[in-house]
């Protein structure tokens, strides 16, 4: 009986049905694409909140209250960022005539060579009067001493009064603490002190002067040397030191630095504390100033032993 001869091995019943499994898993991948590519997306993450940053540099005096400032200013603000260092009153003068800070702390008016400097490089240094400060005359606790005249301090910080005895206090030698001469409270002490407000006056500190870098660094000494007379801002003076009073001239009235006797002009060195900006401020700047000049902002200048400037 004749058979038809068959080229090839016969497909199993097992070999066609993993050819149709196969196909099925392939269709599915491909549908489960084309379904997801199809899909709508889910919302949108929110844009993250763009943060605008201010830096502020300059006077140690204020960087206490700046830093407080930034901190009340932040809280309600999350959108801006204060960055706030020291240095002195000259280094953020300095930043800001090189346009590297958007203000700048002061304990002292702008000088005029600073201002040429400004002006030169493109900068419009623009003033504001943000609080007011007290510099307090500073001695140990231990030292009987209470009251000086300007005249006094005068001949004490140019070294022409050398013992304490001179001053009606004990046979001790005096030890003449200062800021560094970059310090705005150093310029104005030199000024208004040293000098008695003469600018034809160029009377210079003593060169037994110890320069300190901070006003933190003159009370610490003034609470362990019981020969040390330091200065500092009223917002630095703590109980564990003694204040002097102080009279314009002799005979004249011997008065403690208070928030009072700075507003009623009785305390003879007082000072305006500045912030200073290129040109007038504008956006979140402008902003920020306001606040400062705001009720919130005073009554902080003035919880930290300050003087407020309204």
């Amino acid at each position: 009986m004749f058979r038809p001869y068959t080229i090839g091995k016969p497909a199993s019943a097992e070999t066609h049905l993993y050819d149709r499994l196969r196909r099925f898993v392939v269709l599915l991948a491909v549908l489960s694409f084309l379904a997801a590519c199809a899909a709508p997306s889910g919302p949108a993450s929110p844009a993250p909140e763009q943060v605008t940053t201010i830096v502020n540099k300059g006077s140690d005096t204020m960087v206490n209250l700046a830093l407080a400032w930034a901190e009340a200013y932040g809280a309600a603000h999350p959108g801006v960022r204060l960055s706030v260092t020291g240095g002195g009153s000259g280094t953020g003068l300095a930043a800001l005539i090189n346009g590297t800070v958007d203000i700048a702390n002061a304990s002292r008016t702008i000088k005029a060579e600073e201002r040429t400097s400004a002006e030169a490089n493109g900068i419009d240094p623009t003033e504001f009067i943000v609080a007011r400060d007290a510099i307090a005359v500073i001695v140990n606790p231990n030292n009987p001493v209470s009251q000086l005249t300007l005249p006094q301090l005068a001949a004490i910080y140019s070294g022409r009064i050398t013992n304490w005895r001179e001053v009606g206090g004990e046979d001790r030698p005096i030890v003449l603490l200062s800021r560094e001469t970059n310090s705005g409270t150093h310029v104005y002490f030199l000024e208004h002190v040293l000098r008695l407000g003469d600018t034809k006056n160029k009377t210079l500190f003593s060169p037994d002067t110890l320069l300190m870098p901070s006003s933190e660094g003159i009370s610490a000494e003034v609470r362990q040397n019981p020969n040390a007379i330091g200065y500092d801002g009223l917002g630095y003076v703590t109980d564990d030191m003694k204040t002097i009073s102080v009279a314009a001239q002799e005979g004249g009235l011997y008065v403690l630095p208070t928030i009072a006797t700075v507003n009623d002009k009785t305390y003879p060195v007082a000072r305006d504390l500045y912030m200073y900006t290129h040109g007038e401020p504008s956006g979140a700047i402008k902003d920020y100033l306001d606040w400062v000049l705001g009720p919130e902002a005073q009554k902080i200048v003035a919880d930290l032993g300050f003087v407020p400037a309204k």
